[in-house]
């Protein structure tokens, strides 16, 4: 038995498995995590030949949930010859790269973050992937398969090539799909002239969304988009887009409108896709939000199905170019709607609200609208309690509710929400000062609560709180800038509560022993929250940070932004929050920026084997931008999965990225 044992641990354990057929072979590593395949090809030849063979019989890949460089994604595309949905995060790549990605095979595409991207490149988009149109296998293959890589896989012999990528089998239906996330850094006329030949490759388009950050000059990029648009899509998200420019588009789809009607009168015959959009979904950001605007999209688009409109505007918009509630009450005429956001963001102009709107418009929306499911209102100053009340009441399928900036909406309009038909599942209520611990207290009769977004609604305080252990379904909560102490998260780190992300941004009343409560007690919490922000808290120091390298078993992604207090010694304790047994899970994510008590030395902690699984870091701000920026840059060479942010954006610079200089990813 001794010798058995001494034979199968000198030939690496893979005798046993290796012997196995084929078929249960690959049945027995599909059922596999992601973690125990990595393990499983660096046994043997023979098994990473099985594990590699595996991995390219999936058709999907998602580079989403971390920046790769280039050689990360070329390690990748050479093994897959044949992926149809392809989805990458893009921030620290060029034109050529990402150019292997694309071919006759691709059915859906979605580049995020493209920093570096030119216009160029949207040609290229035309003219290798003329196949971004539906594909749909039979019905007896349903089962969508999706393995999540967040651990290193192996694709040579002992090499690691790729984190957190999203592989996928099996798809049923594969969409026509094209997501593209720009800098506007070149003129709109090149951009127009690039799209046009992007738009003549790709005739079958589903669903279309382009996005150019950094400058509102690209609103003109889009203009006369109507002539070069397929007549396939479905789905349009344009930003940014100026509203004159989308009234004159909807003109064009109206007129196509009523030639189809007279045509169908006439039994005039018509070849497929000459004329009329069939657009359900519309997403735009635009200069500003007007009655003509709303009115000439229900006119022109009678089945959408969703209508999410932004509009940013410079100034206070004059009383004809403005929403009112007969804009509002022209929303009415959209039978199939479930899904409506109407926001008007503070970004360019403070003062910016929909002012000359009021609860009788939103009345009238509610009666109309009874099918709603999905509601957003942001920016709606005028509208009092009564107005939000009648959304809940009159909605009988409404779900997801969410109210931004709103000057007078208080706890009345939650008073009767035990009474509405509607099953909510997500609330969120952002910077709404009139909401108190009175609304927790009401929400949590509301069972089926999934999220609840509290951030900015400073009135809410310790009473009542504990309500929320009620809601058993909860796993996303945000009391950014509530006026809680430490005794409110006594009771969450009591509770069994499924809390997977935890925001405690500018509770500037929770000290170090709250922490200590919320992740020593003996509640669930400290095993199921992967994300918690403690951003601009300055009771929060070393302390806090040992107490969530020791006991913060699950938690991968931490901002501790603005934290003034925290020293290397807290960061060395992060560095190596990692232990299997316990299960305990190493940082991913980590937000330091503006964190002034770190020292150039703290920068020495990034070099193998500390932060093994480290995928972002944001170091803006401190020392280690600067005396230690060398030694960073050094210690990423080995890194290529890392992405190290120095201009002090969000976790993941999901909204930043635009703003990156190239000389800071030359690793």
């Amino acid at each position: 038995m001794e010798k058995e044992k001494e034979k199968v641990s000198r030939d690496g354990g893979g005798n046993i498995l290796e012997k196995l057929p084929d078929a249960i072979l690959t049945e027995i590593l599909r059922s596999l995590d992601l973690e125990t395949l990595s393990s499983l090809s660096s046994v043997s030849r023979s098994l990473n030949s099985s594990v590699c063979h595996l991995l390219l019989s999936f058709s999907s890949l998602d580079l989403t949930s971390f920046s790769p460089d280039s050689g990360t994604l070329g390690a990748l595309v050479s093994r897959h010859g044949c992926l149809k949905n392809i989805s990458v995060d893009c921030l620290r790549l060029h034109d050529r790269p990402l150019e292997n990605l694309l071919g006759e095979h691709v059915v859906e595409l979605n580049l995020l973050k493209c920093s570096f991207l030119s216009y160029n490149f949207l040609v290229s988009i035309g003219t290798k992937c003329p196949n971004l149109r539906l594909a749909i296998r039979p019905a007896k293959a349903p089962h969508v398969s999706c393995r999540i890589f967040h651990f290193k896989l192996s694709f040579g012999y002992g090499k690691i090539y790729s984190r957190g990528a999203i592989l996928s089998e099996d798809i049923r239906i594969e969409k026509k799909v094209l997501m593209l996330e720009l800098v506007g850094r070149e003129a709109p006329e090149i951009f127009r002239t690039n799209l046009t030949w992007m738009l003549r490759g790709c005739s079958a388009l589903e669903t279309l969304s382009l996005k150019i950050r950094l400058t509102e000059l690209d609103a003109e990029g889009f203009r006369g988009m109507e002539f070069l648009l397929p007549k396939t899509v479905r789905s349009l998200k344009l930003q940014p887009v100026r509203g004159h420019d989308m009234i004159h588009f909807m003109h064009e789809v109206g007129v196509n409108m009523d030639y189809l009607n007279l045509s169908s009168s006439f039994n005039i015959p018509q070849s497929s896709g000459t004329f009329g959009f069939k657009l359900q979904h519309l997403v735009l950001v635009l200069d500003v939000i007007s009655d003509e605007l709303i009115i000439s999209i229900t006119n022109a688009l009678p089945l959408l199905i969703e209508l999410d409109l932004e509009d940013r505007p410079t100034n206070e918009p004059s009383a004809h170019q403005d929403l009112t509630n007969i804009g509002l009450q022209s929303l009415c005429s959209l039978h199939c709607l479930t899904r409506l956001s109407l926001v008007r963001n503070k970004r360019n102009c403070h003062s910016a609200s929909f002012k000359r709107t009021n609860d009788m418009g939103i009345f009238l929306l509610s009666e109309g609208c009874i099918g709603l499911e999905s509601v957003r209102l942001g920016g709606f100053s005028k509208v009092s309690d009564a107005g939000f009340a009648s959304v809940l009441h009159c909605c009988q399928n409404l779900e997801k509710f969410e109210v931004r900036n709103s000057l007078v909406l208080s706890d009345l309009a939650f008073h009767d929400v035990t009474r509405a038909p509607c099953c909510l599942v997500e609330v969120r209520l952002l910077n709404c000062y009139f909401i108190t611990s009175e609304t927790v207290k009401t929400l949590a009769s509301c069972r089926n609560l999934e999220v609840l977004d509290l951030c900015g609604c400073r009135s809410i305080a310790d009473p009542e709180l504990s309500s929320i252990s009620a809601l058993h379904n909860l796993t996303t909560l945000n009391l950014g800038g509530a006026d809680i102490t430490d005794s409110s998260l006594s009771v969450l780190g009591w509770g069994d509560l499924p809390i997977t992300s935890l925001c405690l941004r500018g509770c500037k009343r929770v000290t170090n022993r709250g922490i200590s409560l919320l992740l020593k007690g003996k509640g669930t919490i400290n095993k199921t929250l992967a994300a918690l922000d403690l951003g601009h808290m300055p009771g929060i120091s070393d302390k806090a940070i040992y107490t969530i390298a020791e006991a913060g078993l699950g938690i991968t992604d931490l901002s501790i932004r603005f934290c003034f207090f925290v020293t290397d010694s807290a960061l060395e304790a992060l560095a190596f929050k990692r232990d299997l047994n316990k299960h305990r899970k190493p940082i991913r994510r980590l937000d330091l920026f503006k964190c002034i008590g770190l020292s150039a030395k703290s920068s020495q902690l990034l070099r193998v084997p500390s932060f093994c699984c480290l995928w972002w870091l944001g170091v803006g701000g401190t020392c280690l931008a600067s005396e230690g920026n060398a030694v960073i840059k050094e210690s990423c060479r080995k890194r290529p999965w890392l992405t190290l942010c120095f201009e002090g954006c969000e976790i993941g610079c999901h909204d930043g990225w635009q703003f990156h200089l190239p000389e800071n990813f030359d690793n």
